[in-house]
């Protein structure tokens, strides 16, 4: 008869015990009390979304991976700070803990000195239909945003996938609001131009 490794058989007391998915609440908790089974898990169920938010900051895939490591790290030092506030909270406050070490390396490397003003910036831009972003793949979507320049591409990020506001961003990042703003809209019209030219080629 072949075992699986998801379980251990205890023949002393008869019984069969199931390494088994643990809830979110569990989860940090037994991380709390430094478990190395339950830190794996939390790094094993999180470490793929983790990446992909490093993705969105920094478009270099090694730097995102050291990013998401030192993430893990101070996840790891820092869970005593964590406060339960029901299912979904240690992930929201995980990519919060990511987020802030990103933007940690984008200004401590001076990437984000640059930013285009008000004046230089579009008032419209072509907005593709919703329908027309449902058909393009997910990973393209992403590859979209990686690509923008790192100034548009943070201000997006924290705009549209963090909800933001532009006082809020300014702050973040010691720019002013019309920065916050104009790069916005850059990252938009960029954006809007890559899904066009994506429908074009492959509608």
């Amino acid at each position: 008869m072949q075992y699986s490794y998801l379980c251990i058989v205890y023949e002393q007391v008869n019984t069969v015990v199931y390494t088994k998915r643990m809830e979110e609440r569990e989860l940090a908790e037994q991380c709390k009390q430094a478990s190395n089974p339950a830190r794996k898990e939390l790094y094993e169920r999180y470490a793929g979304q983790m990446l992909g938010l490093c993705l969105r900051y920094v478009s270099d895939r090694d730097t995102a991976e050291d990013l998401m490591h030192d993430g893990f790290l101070k996840i790891f030092g820092s869970l005593d700070k964590f406060a339960w506030r029901g299912e979904g909270s240690l992930r929201a406050w995980m990519m919060r803990v990511m987020s802030n070490l990103a933007l940690e390396y984008l200004r401590k490397n001076s990437v984000l000195s640059k930013a285009t003003t008000l004046e230089d910036t579009p008032e419209a831009y072509y907005a593709p239909e919703e329908t027309d972003i449902d058909i393009i793949p997910e990973r393209v979507l992403m590859q979209f945003i990686r690509e923008l320049p790192v100034g548009y591409r943070t201000v997006f990020n924290l705009y549209v996938m963090e909800e933001k506001s532009h006082k809020e961003i300014a702050q973040l990042l010691g720019i002013n609001e019309k920065s916050s703003a104009s790069q916005l809209v850059r990252a938009r019209t960029t954006l809007a131009n890559k899904v066009r030219e994506w429908l074009k080629n492959n509608g």
